[in-house]
């Protein structure tokens, strides 16, 4: 199922910004893009993330930013050694002023800056704060694919109030009834004997037999009715452990049992009922891809 959230923090040297995207899939995959240095937070993070989520294909980045820190400074004692050196050397040389402090101090390099060092008890708890922002944003993340899912639900109902009115005619049809089948089988065979009028009568009764099994398809759409009730108890129940497997698996019996329709069928009407149901059916297991 598609969806986005993020969710920012912040703690005293940094500020960052989690960012999941979801697109659909049928397993869960999810990868990672973490600053230079955090590597040691994704085993964490995926764990969140597989705790909260069954299906899809997930992004999830990280960016910090690092805030203005106390910085102190210290002398490079050996550069300005040499530098004083070379200044008592070329006094002798030249007419100058003599050299000052400030203006040595001034000189790259003489003066370093130290960023304090971090503590590891420091950088635990600031990670421990980026995987809570992180569980934050998951959470949000879940609630827009529910927002998503509650519509999505309402489109899978109509679907299938589309297919049990198809399958509803498709019964009704009167190429469905077995005495219509034997009518027009009966019409069939007499042609047939007004051409070839020593064709065994008992052949022809088994023939009649065979044809008349094959043609009813009352049994798939007795099949299609179940699979229908099946699904709206899966949609009404939303079941975030495996509904939209389920529901594939239902949509791969729709189409096989419509298939199946559409085979058996000797009449134009019926054959259209057949196939309109197959374009609900691919349309249903459309829809059905984006849930978990």
């Amino acid at each position: 199922m598609t969806g986005f959230a993020r969710a920012e923090g912040r703690s005293d040297r940094y500020s960052w910004t989690w960012e999941v995207k979801t697109v659909n899939g049928r397993t869960l995959d999810a990868r990672f893009r973490l600053p230079p240095g955090y590597d040691s937070l994704e085993p964490p993070a995926r764990q969140l993330v597989g705790e909260r989520l069954k299906r899809g294909s997930i992004a999830v980045t990280l960016q910090l930013q690092a805030g203005a820190a106390p910085v102190t400074y210290r002398v490079n004692k050996g550069l300005l050694g040499e530098l004083a050196a070379i200044v008592k050397e070329t006094e002798q040389m030249v007419e100058a002023a003599p050299a000052r402090i400030d203006g040595l101090l001034a000189l790259r390099g003489v003066l370093e800056a130290v960023e304090p060092e971090e503590s590891e008890q420091v950088r635990a708890a600031r990670e421990a704060m980026l995987l809570e922002s992180l569980v934050l944003a998951l959470d949000r993340l879940i609630a827009a694919r529910a927002a998503e899912g509650g519509r999505l639900a309402t489109v899978l109902r109509a679907l299938v109030e589309q297919m049990t009115g198809l399958v509803g005619q498709a019964r009704a049809s009167a190429a469905t009834q077995p005495d219509a089948l034997r009518q027009r089988l009966r019409d069939q065979i007499v042609a047939i004997i007004e051409h070839v009028p020593t064709f065994p009568q008992d052949r022809l009764a088994q023939e009649l037999a065979i044809l008349i099994t094959k043609g009813d398809v009352r049994e798939e759409l007795d099949r299609l009715d179940a699979h229908i009730a099946a699904a709206r108890v899966l949609i009404d129940q939303g079941d975030p452990a495996g509904a939209g497997r389920r529901l594939d698996f239902l949509s791969q019996e729709f189409n096989r049992e419509a298939n199946t329709l559409c085979s058996k069928s000797n009449d134009v009407a019926l054959t259209r009922l057949g196939l309109d149901l197959k374009l609900a059916i691919d349309r249903f297991r459309e829809q059905v891809q984006n849930i978990e």
